[in-house]
């Protein structure tokens, strides 16, 4: 199996040291994601408007490596702060209600005091994605 390193062309993928996702095997180790739009680094301020974009660019990430949302075993949400988290549960429903991946909340201060969630994901490609 071989290891591949996906990039989204954001600035802090090379500035810190890091791929936005990591493929081995079947697996893929999506890295936490904010709601950056990566062409423009622009963020929206509202936390559903980032928490909608966030999983814009994971999906851009699982496709990449041949996979989608449906894919996601596991989800951890990051907020600064917890009373945001009840804004992106629209979007989270839309977009993992049938799905129900394994997920965890939990708070902590991000990088940059725009960012209102970040997100990060892993996924098993099915079977018959290969």
């Amino acid at each position: 199996m071989t290891r591949r390193l996906i990039s989204s062309g954001s600035s802090f993928e090379a500035e810190i040291g890091y791929s936005r996702a990591v493929v081995d095997g079947d697996w893929i180790f999506v890295s936490g994601t904010t709601g950056f739009d990566y062409a423009t680094m622009a963020i929206a301020d509202d936390p559903a408007a980032q928490c909608a974009q966030t999983l814009a660019n994971i999906e851009a990430a699982l496709a990449q490596a041949g996979a989608t949302l449906a894919d996601v075993v596991r989800v951890h949400y990051i907020l600064p702060r917890a009373e945001d988290f009840p804004a992106c549960w629209p979007v989270l429903r839309a977009r993992f209600g049938a799905i129900r991946p394994a997920a965890t909340m939990f708070t902590a201060g991000l990088a940059d005091p725009r960012m209102k969630i970040e997100i990060e994901v892993t996924a098993r490609r099915a079977t018959s994605s290969r």
